[in-house]
């Protein structure tokens, strides 16, 4: 938890964001939700807790059922939460009073988490408008049905998108941090891979190291020599040599801050020539990529630059053809990359995702493509100093998808379909680094770069 004087500020500047919107006495109330202890199989037994990011973001308290109301009228600030009983501390010890909590965010003024719902129906009866942001939890989006809120409040959303998306000093030192343990259990997945070893001990001692050194990992490990499925989450194969594994993992610090790398290894320590040949392609993506990034910078402008450097490099293997500008504008990269370039990152592995992607990823006058690839693209913005992204190109080979083009013809005009068949066993290459948008450029996060260009990789492998 950072200062209360960060917090104190951080809802100052809300406020004064959401001036905006409403004339002076008629701004209403600002509602935040905490998230409480969900069940896995029965209420005592429940999954790991994790607080709500921009609860965090504002009150820093990671303890269940909290909740807050900021007066935008009047300036004042509530916490509601209860104490603990004797019957908790029987279970639990001693714990800190909810005043003392709310100190610590610079919060005065408490009250029991039962007394939310009537503060909220005394402002909805007054007339006052009750902002507040969409809800991933199900007791949390219960509650609000609960207390007869309807929309999420743009306004909100708006300002919240806006103060987030530009991290502060204080984020970004946590940011390097967790990209070293990101980092690190990176490593420690590389060293594992041999022929035989089963995939699951490779999560294992990965997942592992980011409990022993944070919170956990930042979302589900994607460990597969199916790289052409994005989100492989089955560790049950053995790793078998001469194929291509896909790591894509990251660690979430004990602040709550993400991290997410990925790199693709040749299973036996060398790439075959075909391999290297798609590997060099990302790679040079990626390179190009972030030297691209930079402020005033639109993100969509650094994907399509991408993607057509990715289309030059395989129109010179002969897996496609025709003129590159008129592939990119057909939107032929979609076949080999259907993601983005990257996305946003902070408190979130994919950062506010639950607040819109249209209004977190892309400015007021940009529109989300239809394109498949470029349609998947979260984050299309101009970008600003204290951006934090992923640099993520890849090539995947994915048959069902070739087929489909194929069938339909699709882009006949500019896909080799023939060559593509003896791709079809091949699987996916990703390269992703966490990027940081600073005044003069970028830099990568963290304190050292995971091995990348292959001759690297092989060395690093071979150790």
């Amino acid at each position: 938890m950072f200062s209360k004087e960060i917090y104190i500020s951080r809802r100052q500047k809300l406020s004064f964001l959401m001036s905006s919107c409403a004339p002076e006495g008629a701004r209403g109330i600002a509602l935040f939700l905490g998230n409480v202890d969900a069940p896995a199989q029965y209420k005592n037994n429940a999954y790991k807790f994790r607080q709500d990011s921009s609860w965090l973001y504002y009150f820093g308290l990671d303890e269940p059922r909290f909740a807050a109301i900021m007066d935008l009228d009047s300036g004042a600030e509530t916490i509601f939460a209860d104490d603990f009983d004797i019957d908790d501390i029987i279970w639990t010890g001693p714990m800190p009073s909810v005043a003392s909590l709310a100190a610590l965010s610079g919060v005065e003024q408490t009250a029991p988490y039962a007394a939310l719902a009537a503060a909220v129906e005394a402002a909805k009866s007054a007339g006052r408008r009750v902002h507040f942001l969409p809800q991933a939890r199900y007791y949390n989006e219960r509650l609000i049905e609960r207390m007869g809120l309807c929309e999420p409040s743009l306004d909100l959303i708006r300002a919240v998108v806006q103060m987030r998306l530009v991290k502060g000093p204080e984020e970004i030192e946590l940011l390097d941090a967790v990209c070293d343990l990101g980092i690190r259990m990176h490593e420690i997945g590389r060293d594992a891979i041999a022929p035989g070893v089963v995939e699951q001990d490779i999560v294992g001692q990965m997942e592992g190291y980011s409990l022993a050194k944070g919170w956990g990992v930042s979302f589900a490990t994607i460990l597969t020599q199916h790289g052409e499925i994005f989100h492989n989450h089955s560790h049950a194969g053995k790793i078998q040599e001469g194929k291509l594994l896909v790591i894509d993992a990251g660690v979430e610090s004990n602040e709550h801050y993400a991290s997410d790398f990925t790199r693709t290894y040749p299973t036996g320590g060398r790439f075959t020539q075909k391999q290297r040949d798609i590997y060099s392609i990302v790679y040079e993506c990626n390179e190009a990529a972030f030297s691209m990034i930079r402020p005033g910078m639109a993100y969509r402008e650094v994907h399509l630059m991408t993607a057509r450097k990715m289309l030059e490099s395989l129109k010179a293997l002969g897996l496609v053809k025709g003129d590159v500008d008129e592939m990119v504008a057909a939107g032929v990269a979609g076949l080999f990359m259907p993601h983005g370039l990257g996305h946003n990152m902070g408190l979130d592995v994919h950062d506010m995702e639950e607040l819109g992607e249209n209004y977190v990823g892309y400015d007021d006058d940009q529109k989300r493509s239809p394109q498949l690839g470029l349609g998947s693209l979260r984050m299309a913005r101009r970008l600003r100093p204290g951006n934090v992204i992923t640099d993520e190109p890849g090539i995947y080979f994915i048959p069902a998808l070739i087929e489909k083009w194929k069938s339909e013809g699709t882009n006949a005009q500019f896909v080799n379909f023939s060559k593509l068949e003896s791709y079809y066993d091949f699987g996916g290459i990703r390269l992703e680094d966490d990027v940081l948008v600073t005044p003069d450029g970028a830099r990568r996060l963290g304190s050292r770069r995971l091995p990348i260009a292959p001759d690297d990789v092989e060395a690093a492998m071979a150790k």
